[in-house]
């Protein structure tokens, strides 16, 4: 079960990382757009929804890596203070609630209006109108790589329930180390309790 929970965060993560290069290109696209408007007199129609379209990617993309690598916004103030077992318990209760039925229904809808898209092969509405049918199929994408994702945080809520702390998962940048945050907090406390030695 371990293997197959790290496979999955995996996928997501080298999904996540492939497509963060999109970042690198859509910096250059928007470099040369400036450039040839203000420098050239020469701008574009189509550079503004092709850098939409880049970024809603990113963005869309970005979901089930931020979610394997446990980055999504939560109240880390009070959430990281819990055990293990009660914080999966918050966890559980969440995704069953809200996440499961909100991905569910982003990847089913997300299916729906890609297929409509390709049927009248959409474009933009501009007079060098882009493709948009194929990044569509990014909504379905992103919400099946969510919904995948999340059946294995629901897996690892469980066993947290069962065995008292959070499986492995896969390592990558961390932005906040509760951990270090608590020992750092007991250790003001006890330099507050501690007698000021030398006071007059």
């Amino acid at each position: 079960m371990k293997n197959l929970l790290l496979a999955v965060d995996r996928a997501s993560t080298w999904i996540g990382q492939a497509f963060a290069w999109m970042i690198l290109l859509l910096t250059c696209l928007i470099s040369w757009e400036v450039y040839s408007r203000y420098v050239l007199n020469n701008p574009h129609d189509w550079a503004l929804d092709a850098q939409i379209m880049l970024y809603g990617t990113l963005f869309m993309m970005a979901g089930a890596y931020t979610l394997a690598k446990n980055g999504h916004v939560r109240g880390d103030v009070l959430y990281g203070f819990f055990e293990p077992r009660t914080q999966a318990r918050i966890d559980l209760i969440l995704y069953v609630l809200f996440f499961l039925p909100g991905i569910f229904a982003l990847t089913w809808a997300g299916w729906g209006f890609a297929q409509d898209s390709v049927a009248i092969r959409e474009s933009t509405f501009s007079a060098t109108p882009l493709p948009l049918y194929p990044f569509k199929f990014i909504i379905p994408l992103a919400g099946f790589m969510l919904l995948l994702q999340g059946v294995v945080e629901i897996v690892r809520c469980i066993q947290c329930i069962r065995d008292g702390q959070w499986p492995s998962r896969e390592q990558d940048v961390e932005e906040v180390d509760v951990d270090k945050l608590k020992q750092m907090v007991k250790a003001e406390d006890v330099n507050v309790a501690a007698p000021q030695g030398g006071a007059r």
